[in-house]
């Protein structure tokens, strides 16, 4: 399983560490491990909430509170409707972009 450290999870998502770390604080979902020198390392499902949340903030202009919420539904099950899926289908979509176009620059 890959791990991204958050140098990387923050060049595939195009914004600051320090955003992604506002990000963990905000949406408890979003914890990534740490390695032996306390770095964190965030799994594929860390980097495809990451990548989630960014849509929902930036694209679809929920709130902090809203995206949290959202987020919540969508992984207990609340809410899957045909929308949802294919939003989180194209968030993956976007991830699979994301880590291609870094291998192939």
């Amino acid at each position: 399983m890959k791990s991204y450290t958050a140098a990387e999870a923050a060049r595939l998502l195009r914004v600051k560490s320090h955003v992604i770390r506002y990000w963990e604080r905000e949406v408890p979902l979003i914890q990534p491990k740490k390695d032996y020198q306390g770095k964190r390392l965030y799994s594929d499902r860390g980097l495809q909430l990451l990548l989630r949340l960014k849509h929902l903030l930036h694209e679809r202009h929920f709130t902090v509170e809203g995206a949290r919420e959202q987020l919540y539904r969508e992984l207990s099950g609340e809410g899957q409707d045909l929308h949802a899926q294919i939003m989180a289908l194209r968030s993956q979509l976007m991830e699979l972009y994301l880590i291609i176009r870094e291998k192939n620059p």
